[in-house]
C-alpha cells in the first residue's frame, strides 16, 4: 500500500510538471483564448526557432497590448524570414508598430507596400501643421501612468471615465489587468482628476463597463458593457461588447437594459449623442461595416425605440478601425481612426457638417496625435478645453488639452482622379508653387486622394500632380479677397497609355513604348540612319514627359554563344542610350541593359527560322516611372 501511495504521488508530480511545461500547442490555445500576456511568455521560449506561427502570434500578443518595440522586433524577424508568404494584415500591423516607436522611415516603407502607393509621414506632418484648425497644449490628468484610464465624458460638474484601477477585480486574460469599471471625478483648474471614486454599483459589474455618455439633464445614460458569456462566431470564440441604457430615478441608476441593436455576434460600443439628443452614434463591427469597426447611428424615436442602424459611409469609415465618436454643439464629428492617413495607430480626426453631411475628415495633427493610439476626444461646450485618451506611454491615460485656433487662411483643396476612368489616385504627389517657382507645400495624397494647402489672398499659384506612369498635370489659379477661404480644384491626370497610342500596358504589367524595331549590322552596335529615326521618336516622347524614366533593353537571336550575345546586346543597348544623351535626354532618366538571347519573344531554341531570329533581335523601351 505504501508503495502504491508513493507511485501515485510520483505520477501526480509528473503530471503537474508536464502541465507547466511550455509547448507551442499550449501557447496557441492561450492565443486563441486572447490570453495574450500568458501566451507571449510561452511563445518566447520558442522564439529562437524562428517559426512563422510563433513570430506572427508573438508579434500580435505585443501589438494588441501596445508594446510596440517588442511587436516591431518580432514582426521584423517575421518579415526577414517569411516576407513572401505573409498575409497583408501583418504589413499593416508591422508598419504601425514601427510608427509607434517613431521609426517612420521603415514604417512608411512597409505601409507603402501594404497600400500599394507611397506614404511620407514626415511630409504629411509638415502639411498638417499648415492646415489644422487648432494647436493643442496637452497635460496628463493623473500622476500615475498605469491606471488604464480612458473614455471620459461630461456628467454635470463632474466627469465619468473607464479605468483599470479596481484592485479587487479579477484579472482580464487579455492584458492580465483588472476588468474595466466606470469612475467619477472632478477636474481641477490645472486639468487634474480629483475626488476619484467608483461610479454606481447598479452600473459596474464583474465584466467591463466603459464609455458612458449622459443626456444634458443627467437623467439618461448610455454605456458599453462586455457580454458576460463567450459565443462561437465562425472560428473565433469571444464576448461581444454591447450598448446599454439606464435612467436616474429616485437617486439611483435603474431600468438598465441592453439596446436592441446590440448582439452576441458582433460588438456595439462607444456611444455618443447628437447635440439635440435625437441621434445616437456608436462604433460597431457589425456585418454592415466596411471591414472592421465603423461609425454608425440610429434615430432615437419618440416612443423610446430606435431606427435601424445606418453606416456613416466611406467618407468617414474605412476597412480598418473608426471608433470613439463625439459631436460638438455645432455638429462637428470627432472620432479616432487607424484607416485614414495618420501618424501611426489610432489618430483623432474631425469632420465638419455641411448641409447635414459630414465633410472630409481632417487629422488633428502632431500637437495631439502621436505614433501610438490617440482617441476618445471630447470638447467642453462653449470652451476651448477638453479631454482625450492615449497609450503614448504604453498604457491608456487621460489627457486634458487647451486648444488655440490657427490663423485663418485661404485654402486650396481638391482631389486627384484619373482623367479617363475618374478613379481616385492615392499615392499621387501634389506640389504647390508660387509664380516665382518657390515651393509652398508638397503632399502625397492618401486613400481619399485629397489634398489641401494654405494660400494667401490675391495671389497666383501653380499646382502640379505627379504620379508614376502618368503625365504630369499642372494648373494655374489665383485666389481672391472676397471672403471665401476655400478654392476647390480637382486635378485629373492622364496615364501614359491613355495619352499616347504608342504606349501600351502589356499582360506582364509592364508599360512599353512601342516603336519600330532597331536593326544593327551583324556583330555591330553603331546606330544606323533608320535606327536613329526610330530613336528620335523616343527623344520627342521623353522631352514631352520630362519625368518619364525608361529602360532600353537589347535582345539578340540565339546564334553565337550566350556570353557573346550578352556582351553584344549590352553594347547595343548602351549605344541607344548614348544616342539619346547626345540628343538632350538626361542620363539619369535612363538605364541600358543587355539581355542577350535569354528573353526570346519566340522560344524556338536552335530551330528558329530567319523570321523568328529577326523577331527575337530587338530593342525594347520599358517605362520605369
Amino acid at each position: 500500500m505504501k508503495n502504491k501511495k508513493i507511485l501515485f504521488f510520483f505520477l501526480v508530480c509528473c503530471q503537474l510538471l508536464l502541465a507547466q511545461k511550455p509547448t507551442i500547442k499550449k501557447a496557441n490555445q492561450l492565443f486563441a483564448n486572447k490570453a495574450y500576456i500568458e501566451a507571449a511568455k510561452m511563445y518566447e521560449v520558442f522564439k529562437g526557432k524562428q517559426q512563422k506561427e510563433v513570430l506572427q502570434n508573438l508579434g500580435d500578443c505585443y501589438y494588441y497590448n501596445a508594446q510596440m518595440q517588442f511587436a516591431a522586433d518580432n514582426y521584423g524577424n517575421l518579415f526577414f524570414k517569411y516576407k513572401d508568404s505573409i498575409q497583408p494584415e501583418y504589413y499593416f500591423r508591422y508598419a504601425n508598430a514601427l510608427k509607434g516607436i517613431e521609426d517612420y522611415e521603415r514604417g512608411d516603407k512597409i505601409m507603402g507596400e501594404y497600400l500599394k502607393y507611397s506614404v511620407d509621414t514626415k511630409k504629411f506632418k509638415e502639411h498638417l501643421n499648415n492646415i489644422v484648425p487648432h494647436k493643442y497644449k496637452v497635460n496628463q490628468m493623473t500622476k500615475s501612468s498605469v491606471t488604464g484610464d480612458f473614455g471620459i465624458s461630461f456628467f454635470g460638474e463632474k466627469v465619468v471615465f473607464a479605468s483599470l484601477r479596481n484592485a479587487q477585480s479579477p484579472l482580464y486574460k487579455w492584458n492580465e489587468k483588472p476588468y474595466l469599471d466606470l469612475y467619477e471625478a472632478t477636474v481641477s483648474k490645472d486639468g487634474i482628476l480629483e475626488n476619484i471614486k467608483p461610479f454606481s454599483e447598479q452600473i459596474n459589474t464583474k465584466t467591463h463597463e466603459s464609455n458612458a455618455v449622459f443626456t444634458k439633464d443627467g437623467k439618461t445614460m448610455y454605456f458599453s458593457r462586455t457580454n458576460d458569456k463567450q459565443v462561437q462566431v465562425g472560428e473565433e470564440k469571444f464576448a461581444s461588447v454591447k450598448l446599454y441604457r439606464a435612467e436616474w430615478v429616485n437617486n439611483e441608476w435603474t431600468n438598465v437594459y441592453e439596446l436592441p441593436f446590440s448582439s452576441d455576434q458582433f460588438s456595439t460600443q462607444h456611444p455618443a449623442l447628437s447635440p439635440d439628443e435625437k441621434v445616437l452614434y456608436f462604433s460597431s463591427d457589425r456585418p454592415e461595416s466596411l471591414g472592421s469597426f465603423d461609425i454608425f447611428y440610429v434615430d432615437i424615436l419618440e416612443d423610446g425605440g430606435y431606427s435601424e442602424p445606418q453606416n456613416l459611409g466611406d467618407n468617414i469609415n474605412t476597412k480598418h478601425r473608426e471608433q470613439f465618436p463625439f459631436l460638438t454643439e455645432e455638429g462637428t464629428l470627432y472620432f479616432a481612426s487607424d484607416g485614414l492617413q495618420g501618424l501611426g495607430g489610432l489618430d483623432i480626426f474631425m469632420a465638419r457638417v455641411y448641409n447635414n453631411v459630414f465633410g472630409k475628415p481632417i487629422n488633428l495633427g502632431e500637437t495631439i496625435n502621436t505614433g501610438m493610439d490617440d482617441f476618445a476626444y471630447v470638447l467642453k461646450p462653449g470652451e476651448e478645453l477638453g479631454y482625450f485618451a492615449s497609450n503614448r506611454k504604453g498604457t491608456d491615460n487621460l489627457y486634458s488639452f487647451i486648444r488655440e485656433e490657427n490663423e485663418r487662411k485661404f485654402i486650396v483643396e481638391g482631389e486627384v482622379r484619373d482623367k479617363i476612368t475618374k478613379d481616385l489616385l492615392p499615392g499621387t504627389s501634389v506640389t504647390l508653387y508660387d509664380m516665382d517657382n518657390k515651393l509652398i507645400g508638397q503632399l502625397i495624397v492618401g486613400e481619399n486622394a485629397d489634398y489641401a494647402f494654405n494660400t494667401e489672398p490675391n495671389t497666383k499659384y501653380r499646382i502640379v500632380a505627379d504620379r508614376d506612369f502618368y503625365a504630369s498635370k499642372e494648373e494655374i489659379f489665383e485666389t481672391k479677397d472676397d471672403g471665401r477661404v476655400r478654392f476647390t480644384i480637382e486635378l485629373e491626370i492622364e496615364s501614359y497609355d491613355d495619352a499616347e497610342e504608342i504606349i501600351v500596358t502589356k499582360e506582364d504589367g509592364l508599360v512599353y513604348i512601342q516603336l519600330e524595331n532597331i536593326y544593327f549590322d551583324l556583330n555591330k552596335w553603331d546606330i544606323k540612319e533608320e535606327a536613329a529615326r526610330t530613336l528620335d521618336v523616343l527623344v520627342a516622347i521623353m522631352k514631352k514627359y520630362p519625368r518619364m524614366e525608361i529602360e532600353l533593353g537589347a535582345h539578340t537571336d540565339s546564334r553565337a554563344s550566350d556570353a557573346y550575345n550578352l556582351r553584344l546586346s549590352h553594347d547595343r543597348a548602351g549605344a541607344a542610350l548614348e544616342y539619346l544623351v547626345a540628343n538632350g535626354i538626361s542620363r539619369n532618366r535612363m538605364r541600358s541593359k543587355g539581355y542577350g538571347e535569354r528573353v526570346p519573344l519566340i522560344k524556338c531554341g536552335d530551330n528558329c527560322s530567319e523570321v523568328e531570329h529577326s523577331i527575337n533581335r530587338r530593342c525594347e523601351f520599358i517605362i520605369l516611372k
